[in-house]
C-alpha cells in the first residue's frame, strides 16, 4: 500500500447562486495580466448549456483525457507518433474563438467626448489586437439561458435523452437549470501530466496539486487538448501554459483558495484524502459503470490503524493525518456518499466532487409523504442528463445520493415544522441508509459550519520537501514516456 496525501475539494451545487464572486477573485489574482485575458482558471456555466470552452465535454472533437484499448489506458489525443506528428498542428487544440475573444472599452471616448447633443458611448475593443470588436460571445455568454434553444440545445449531455426527455428539458413551464462552477481538478491520473513531452507539468508529493514548471514548458500545448475539462490555457503573450495552482501560496500560509475564501453561497469545502497510488490505475480502468464506485474505493480511512501505519511508512506527517481525519471532503465523498467526480469517464481520477442540485420539482411534492422520492423520477432535468454529467452514465450511486439529500430534508422537516405523517422521517432515513445522527451531521456541514469546519487547511510542510515529485500515473501508459525528461 502506497498511501499518499492530496488535496481535494467539493462544490455543493444545491447552494451556488451563480454569483461569479470566485471567477472574480480568481481574475483579479491571477490572469488578470496581458496573454490570459481570455483565460478563467475558475467560471462558472449554466446547465443544461455549451459550456467554456465551447462544448468541452465533447472528446469527439478535443480528444481529451483517457481510453480504454484491450484493457489499457491510453491517452485518447494520441500515441508517440501521433504526439510527434501534432507538434506542430493540433487539430484537436481548442482555438480562440471557443473561447472567446477577450475585450475592453475605449473609454477615452466617455472621458474626452467634446460637449455635443448625443450621449457618448465607449466602443468595445480586443485586447489583443486593440481593434474595434464585434461582441460575439463570452466566458458566461450563456448564462441563466438554459432554457434556450440557441444554447442549451449544443449542451452534448443531451445526445443521450429520448425525444420526450429533450421535450421536458426544453418546455417552457418546466425551465430550469442549476449552477456549475469548475476549476482544475487535479486529478490523480491527470492526463495533462502524461501528454506534456517536455515533462513541465507534475504533480506535487506533498499535497497532489497540479502545476506547470514555466521554466520547462516549451509551450506544445498538448496538456491543452489532452486536458479533457479544458482547465489549461495557454498564455499566447509568454508562449507558456498556465492553469490552477490551487492557491498553493495562501495555502501554505493556512488561508483558504481565493474562490474558497470569496464563496458568496459558501458552497466549497476544501481537505485532505489519503489514496493507494498502488490502486490508481485499476480504478481508472475499470468499466464505465464501476468507476465511481472505484474511485470511492481508491480512498482511504484515515481511522484505520493500517492506513495510519503505512501512510506513515510512505512519509506522509501526522499533521496530514490529523487533517485527513477532519476532512470534509472525506465525509461527503466516502462517508456519505453524496458527492460525485465530474465525467469519471474521462478517467483522469478528478479531485473536486459535487452534490448533485435537487431539482425545483421537489418544491411541488408532498414533503409529508415518503413517494416524495418519486420527484426523482419526474423531476424537470431527467436523471439520465445528470448521470452524464457525474456518474458516467450509472445512475445508480446519482439515485442513492439524492435519496439521502431528500431524507435529510424530510428528517430536518420533522424536526423543525413537525407536519410529517407519523413515522414519515423515520422511513425516508431507513430508505436512505441512514441515521438520524448522520442526517443531523450533513445538515450541519450544508447549512452550519464555519470556515474552519467547511475548509480544513493542512501543515503543508514545505521546508520537508526537497524537490517536486511526479505520480506514477504520470509514467505509465502515455505511450511517449522517452520524450519525458525527468523532473529535477
Amino acid at each position: 500500500m502506497d498511501v499518499r496525501s492530496q488535496i481535494a475539494s467539493v462544490f455543493h451545487l444545491d447552494k451556488c447562486i451563480g454569483c461569479h464572486t470566485c471567477s472574480i477573485a480568481c481574475k483579479n489574482q491571477w490572469t488578470d495580466r496581458k496573454g490570459v485575458e481570455y483565460a478563467w482558471w475558475n467560471n462558472v456555466e449554466t446547465k443544461p448549456g455549451g459550456g467554456y470552452p465551447v462544448l468541452w465535454e465533447d472528446q469527439e472533437k478535443y480528444q481529451g483525457g483517457w481510453k480504454l484499448e484491450g484493457g489499457d489506458l491510453k491517452l485518447r489525443q494520441a500515441g508517440r507518433a501521433s504526439t510527434l506528428a501534432r507538434l506542430f498542428h493540433n487539430p484537436s487544440l481548442p482555438v480562440l474563438q471557443d473561447y472567446y475573444e477577450p475585450w475592453t472599452y475605449d473609454y477615452g471616448e466617455l472621458f474626452n467626448a467634446p460637449a455635443g447633443n448625443d450621449q457618448p458611448t465607449a466602443r468595445p475593443i480586443s485586447q489583443i489586437d486593440g481593434k474595434p470588436i464585434d461582441i460575439q460571445a463570452g466566458p458566461n455568454w450563456d448564462d441563466d439561458l438554459s432554457g434556450s434553444g440557441l444554447y442549451a440545445a449544443n449542451d452534448p449531455g443531451l445526445a443521450a435523452l429520448s425525444a420526450e426527455e429533450r421535450e421536458q428539458v426544453f418546455s417552457v413551464e418546466r425551465l430550469v437549470h442549476f449552477y456549475l462552477p469548475r476549476i482544475c481538478n487535479h486529478c490523480l491520473n491527470a492526463a495533462c501530466v502524461a501528454a506534456c513531452p517536455s515533462g513541465a507539468i507534475y504533480k506535487r508529493g506533498e499535497d497532489g496539486i497540479v502545476l506547470v514548471s514555466q521554466e520547462k514548458c516549451r509551450g506544445w500545448r498538448m496538456c491543452v487538448s489532452a486536458c479533457p475539462y479544458k482547465k489549461v490555457y495557454f498564455n499566447w503573450a509568454t508562449g507558456k501554459s498556465e492553469k490552477c495552482i490551487m492557491c498553493y501560496p495562501r495555502l501554505e500560509a493556512g488561508e483558504a483558495p481565493a474562490c474558497f475564501h470569496t464563496c458568496v453561497g459558501r458552497i466549497r469545502y476544501l481537505g485532505v484524502l489519503l489514496y493507494d497510488a498502488d490502486r490508481l490505475r485499476d480504478a481508472a480502468a475499470r468499466p464505465d459503470a464501476e468507476l465511481v464506485a472505484a474511485q470511492r474505493d481508491l480512498i482511504l480511512d484515515p481511522n484505520d490503524p493500517a492506513v495510519v501505519a503505512a501512510a506513515r511508512a510512505s512519509g506522509v506527517s501526522d499533521a496530514l493525518l490529523d487533517a485527513a481525519r477532519r476532512s470534509p471532503v472525506y465525509r461527503f465523498v466516502k462517508e456519505w456518499g453524496l458527492a460525485l467526480p465530474l465525467h469519471p469517464e474521462f478517467r483522469t481520477l478528478p479531485m473536486v466532487f459535487y452534490v448533485p442540485p435537487l431539482l425545483p420539482a421537489l418544491a411541488a411534492s408532498a414533503a409529508a409523504e415518503t413517494s416524495f422520492f418519486t420527484s426523482l423520477e419526474t423531476a424537470r432535468l431527467p436523471m439520465r442528463y445528470l448521470a452524464s454529467l457525474f456518474t458516467a452514465g450509472n445512475e445508480e450511486p446519482l439515485v442513492a445520493a439524492y435519496r439521502r439529500l431528500i431524507a435529510v430534508r424530510v428528517h430536518r422537516r420533522g424536526l423543525q415544522v413537525d407536519d410529517l405523517a407519523p413515522g414519515a422521517a423515520a422511513q425516508a432515513l431507513a430508505l436512505a441508509g441512514l441515521s438520524a445522527e448522520q442526517a443531523d451531521a450533513i445538515y450541519r456541514l450544508t447549512t452550519l459550519a464555519s470556515m474552519r469546519e467547511r475548509v480544513v487547511v493542512p501543515a503543508m510542510e514545505r521546508e520537508a520537501q526537497t524537490e517536486p515529485t511526479l505520480e506514477p500515473q504520470a509514467q505509465y501508459a502515455s505511450g511517449f514516456a522517452f520524450l519525458r525528461s525527468p523532473v529535477r
